[in-house]
């Protein structure tokens, strides 16, 4: 199902692109001299989507401040060249290679959080197709931790379906994936323990988190404790990937469209989750 919404996206962006090259130059109207045409519109919009992006990433950090001041320093050198003071337009223009190396140094941790926001695009991640082996160990060897100690797990791998309605009950992480905070939650000791994890993006995201139980509990599915129901409930309404450790017997199950897969081992789980993480 993924797969088809894919090529259905991928088709209809192509029309799309077909179409406006072919508008490209179509004169839209014109006010007096001025002649506004359909390359005229697009460049507009993006110029709008970048600022505004930029200004979600800039907001409320040290970096707001020093962008203020080099776009003030930009104004005042349209201002001086409008205005002819070739004095001060000899030093603005001299000091424009200084501000460029100026912005790498202070602006480094805004940009490597740019790269960072393009590379984790669900667009980008989709056409070049980066596993993350990093997180898969994380996962694999948190799981493996708890298996040894006997503490129940419940990871919830977000699909395409979304889950919204279940993370604003939860309890907010909105952390990088790493072995020893999942095995900080489910310690039993933790008030985080009881309920789920939910990962998306590489991030978890939310943690306790109440899973709905499965509906139809018949047959062998009565012997099975409230974690592994609640797997299979998720698993009904979503396209969710599901792990589950028992705390009883430490055995790890893989749950996905209502259909468990149990007794697991380290090799199967890599896989899966290899699968999982594009």
């Amino acid at each position: 199902m993924s797969d088809k919404k894919n090529i259905l996206f991928i088709i209809l962006g192509l029309l799309v692109a077909i179409v406006t090259v072919y508008f490209w130059r179509y004169e839209l109207f014109s006010l007096a001299f001025l002649s506004v045409r359909v390359y005229d519109v697009v460049d507009i919009l993006a110029v709008s989507f970048v600022l505004y992006s930029l200004y979600k990433i800039f907001k409320g950090t040290r970096a707001a401040q020093l962008l203020s001041g080099i776009l003030i320093l930009i104004l005042l050198s349209v201002i001086v060249r409008w205005a002819e003071l070739h004095g001060m337009s000899w030093l603005l223009s001299n000091l424009s290679t200084v501000w460029v190396i100026a912005v790498v140094i202070l602006f480094q941790p805004e940009l490597r959080r740019i790269l960072i926001y393009l590379g984790q695009n669900p667009f980008v991640r989709y056409l070049f197709r980066v596993k993350n082996l990093a997180m898969v160990g994380e996962i694999s060897d948190a799981i493996v931790t708890c298996q040894e100690r006997k503490w129940g797990m419940l990871i919830v791998m977000e699909g395409e379906v979304g889950l919204k309605h279940i993370k604003e009950k939860s309890a907010s992480i909105n952390a990088r994936v790493s072995a020893e905070l999942l095995v900080s939650i489910f310690n039993p000791t933790s008030p985080l323990h009881d309920g789920a994890v939910i990962i998306s993006h590489e991030v978890i995201e939310s943690a306790k988190c109440i899973l709905p139980l499965s509906e139809e509990p018949h047959g062998a599915r009565m012997k099975l404790g409230t974690r592994h129901l609640a797997a299979l409930g998720l698993s009904e309404e979503t396209d969710a990937h599901i792990l589950v450790v028992s705390e009883e017997t430490g055995t790890l199950s893989h749950v996905h469209n209502g259909v468990m897969k149990r007794g697991l081992d380290e090799v199967q789980l890599r896989k899966v989750l290899n699968n999982l993480i594009i």
